[in-house]
């Protein structure tokens, strides 16, 4: 497991709690952005980028950019539960990224950032055809997002800025060894504000 470097920079912005909407700017043409904005998936150097209204008008529906850049989609669909112990991922809190390339990594919070390591591409496979819901995933753009720690029972398909919320949640809260005592409140928190939407 690996420090995820390329999400570094969105992991600080969110987890930063002096940093206020001003200082936010597009990554495109550097306009001020609002606290609610779109993202952009950057397939050259793997990370997301904040983006204004109109610059991310231009990557809708999969056009703009020479397919450098993807729109990252605001869909969220909670799922029933879905068994993911046949990925073989020992943690309760981490999301799944389906990639261009056929591979699928599983990413968790940590007080440094994301961690990521690669799951088994065909059981996947065998997990998408138990749940046929997580074949609509957009590969790099969404996840699916799991939380099962102290018996809860999450499972969403999310868009992957989502996901970066979640972990700079885990970063900020995070304290000493174990975590602290605001760490999983303020995870059950992020759980209970995510509202389903097309």
């Amino acid at each position: 497991m690996t420090t995820d470097g390329a999400l570094a920079r969105l992991i600080r912005s969110s987890a930063d709690a002096t940093a206020t909407a001003a200082a936010e700017r597009c990554d495109l043409c550097a306009a001020p952005v609002a606290d609610e904005h779109a993202h952009l998936y950057d397939t050259e150097e793997k990370e997301a980028r904040c983006a204004c209204g109109p610059c991310s008008v231009l990557f809708a529906g999969g056009v703009g950019g020479d397919g450098r850049y993807r729109l990252i989609p605001r869909r969220r669909i909670r799922l029933p539960k879905v068994d993911t112990e046949v990925l073989g991922v020992p943690v309760g809190l981490v999301f799944f990224v389906p990639r261009a390339d056929g591979t699928v990594t599983a990413e968790g919070p940590s007080p440094a950032g994301a961690m990521r390591w690669e799951v088994d591409a065909a059981a996947w496979q065998r997990m998408v055809a138990a749940c046929p819901q997580l074949a609509s995933v957009e590969t790099d753009v969404e996840a699916l997002l799991v939380n099962t720690v102290h018996g809860l029972d999450h499972h969403w398909i999310v868009p992957v800025d989502d996901c970066y919320r979640m972990v700079a949640v885990v970063r900020r809260e995070w304290r000493g060894l174990s975590g602290g005592g605001r760490v999983w409140p303020a995870v059950e928190r992020f759980f209970e504000d995510l509202t389903e939407r097309s």
